[in-house]
């Protein structure tokens, strides 16, 4: 494990219960239907402003332009999809999946089912090696461990990891994709697998179709190239911040819930432009202390969080956006260099 302050033990347990009541008690966890209504009829309406301005231009060169716009859209709606995901939207889990399936399968061609479970496994073990699926991701290596098992391109590749990390990120889109196609064709245990395969097929159709039937050829590659490139590369560079480069745990190292999420998490300060662009999600401390608490209210729950965790002696890792990448592309490049130091040896 990084070396890192765990803080006084002797209040196990008894901390986060005296949090989750505080924050209940100032009403961080109520629901806010209206904003997220807001929310939709937003997107809903940008949605249908690029409709229009895709099928206007026509079969141009300019549609590239359209390409970032859909992008920023998609991995927005990809955000709406996380917070359903959570229960954060609505009370009812039916309604909250299908509002997940809506966002992630029909409007993104991601697996909802199959996010949810590997999202659900990385809450519960944040950073933890062995047990968080978020840092068992080919061909990067995160742990010494990790990189002693790579040999030929692959320790080639470690050793470069950080240089090539955002140039990777623009294939994470179609990882995604392929994730979710394999998740819906296998014999898991997806809860809603016919309808998140529907929902596949009518998003690949449809956008294969609109693409191609508007766009010539060569229009139309270029056109998905940019768009899924663009697509990976901001819900990447919007989740890297989060815990990269932040202390990994063993399985061995015995922490509490409270500062298992505190101490692997980090926030990005920001003003409310921010606050959009990620999702909600440079509140990552707050948002892993309380998953289901609504995107709006992370803002507001941040002091109180802040405050608590410095009485507790807790370290509340807080940074900017650019120095959140780069403190994640050190780790990957001290990580690298083991690679590069055993090929020496």
């Amino acid at each position: 494990m990084s070396n890192v302050d765990l803080g006084a033990r002797s209040d196990r347990g008894s901390a986060y219960a005296e949090l989750s009541r505080l924050v209940r008690g100032a009403g961080f966890l109520d629901r806010q239907p209206g904003r997220y209504a807001a929310r939709v009829t937003v997107l809903l309406g940008c949605l249908v402003l690029m409709g229009v301005v895709f099928v206007r231009l026509g079969s141009s060169w300019w549609q590239t332009a359209t390409a970032v716009g859909v992008a920023v859209l998609l991995a927005q709606l990809a955000f709406l999809g996380h917070d359903a995901g959570h229960r954060q939207i609505f009370r009812s889990r039916r309604a909250n999946d299908v509002l997940g399936m809506v966002c992630a399968n029909l409007m993104t061609g991601i697996s909802y089912g199959w996010w949810v479970d590997k999202h659900n496994r990385h809450h519960a073990h944040p950073n933890t090696e062995g047990r968080d699926p978020d840092i068992v991701v080919a061909p990067l290596s995160f742990t010494p461990g990790q990189v002693a098992t790579q040999r030929g391109l692959r320790a080639l590749f470690v050793r470069h990891q950080a240089a090539l990390f955002f140039p990777l990120l623009m294939l994470e889109g179609l990882h995604l994709h392929a994730a979710g196609v394999r998740a819906v064709v296998s014999r898991g245990g997806l809860r809603h697998r016919p309808a998140e395969a529907g929902l596949l097929v009518l998003h690949f159709a449809g956008y294969l179709a609109a693409v191609f039937l508007v766009l010539s050829v060569p229009q139309a590659i270029v056109f998905i190239l940019v768009n899924q490139a663009l697509f990976g590369l901001y819900l990447g560079s919007s989740f890297a911040p989060n815990h990269k480069g932040m202390p990994i745990l063993s399985e061995a190292d015995d922490l509490d819930y409270l500062r298992r999420q505190v101490l692997t998490s980090r926030n990005v300060r920001g003003g409310r432009i921010l606050d959009v662009l990620l999702g909600g999600l440079n509140y990552q401390i707050e948002h892993h202390l309380f998953p289901s608490m609504p995107r709006p209210n992370l803002r507001h729950a941040q002091p109180l969080i802040r405050q608590f965790c410095a009485d507790y002696g807790i370290a509340y890792h807080e940074t900017t956006l650019i120095q959140s990448w780069s403190q994640g592309l050190a780790h990957l490049r001290v990580i690298g260099t083991g690679a590069t130091r055993r090929d020496n040896d």
